[in-house]
């Protein structure tokens, strides 16, 4: 895994630093995720891994994607095929989309509460954790009825665990200690 990523993140880096020149990230990401699943099909897989010509394996996926792919997206397939890298595509597109979210700024914060929460709840948690984290955050919100009361909130490596249920289980683990 970590020999795709060292191998995929110059194509990623290149390709995003092409889409910030042009302005074009979103249709960057978006053609980059479509060609990354053309990329997984079985049917293509039997190109991606044949002895079969650069130029011919371009314009084979490049006919698959279509119009999905403009000018510059058909060019960047091209070199991909020239240095057989087109199976890196869904590599290459998981680490464009971890660029972009750095690029803005923002962060994806999970939060698990007990019960759903209201419009004003989410607006004030969500600029609580924007002032912590000094990102743009993105939450996912559940519900999990098991927390009893309160929430568990992941952002990244940072857990934030406010839930009555890990309280009690603390508070008796202190108990028994």
């Amino acid at each position: 895994m970590s020999e795709l990523t060292t191998v995929a993140r110059p194509y990623a880096t290149a390709a995003f630093d092409f889409a910030i020149a042009k302005s074009a990230i979103d249709a960057w990401q978006a053609m980059l995720v479509f060609a990354a699943e053309v990329s997984k099909n079985d049917s293509m897989h039997h190109y991606l891994s044949g002895a079969i010509a650069a130029d011919v394996i371009t314009d084979v996926f490049n006919k698959v994607c279509g119009e999905q792919l403009d000018e510059h997206g058909q060019n960047f397939i091209k070199i991909l095929a020239q240095n057989n890298r087109l199976k890196l595509l869904p590599e290459i597109s998981k680490m464009f989309n971890t660029l972009k979210v750095e690029h803005e700024k923002q962060i994806n914060v999970d939060v698990v509460s007990a019960a759903s929460l209201s419009d004003a709840q989410i607006t004030k948690l969500s600029d609580a954790l924007a002032k912590r984290f000094d990102r743009k955050v993105q939450l996912n919100c559940s519900v999990d009825p098991s927390l009893i009361a309160g929430m568990i909130i992941k952002a990244g490596d940072t857990v934030i665990d406010g839930s009555v249920n890990s309280q009690l289980n603390r508070l008796n683990d202190a108990l028994q200690a």
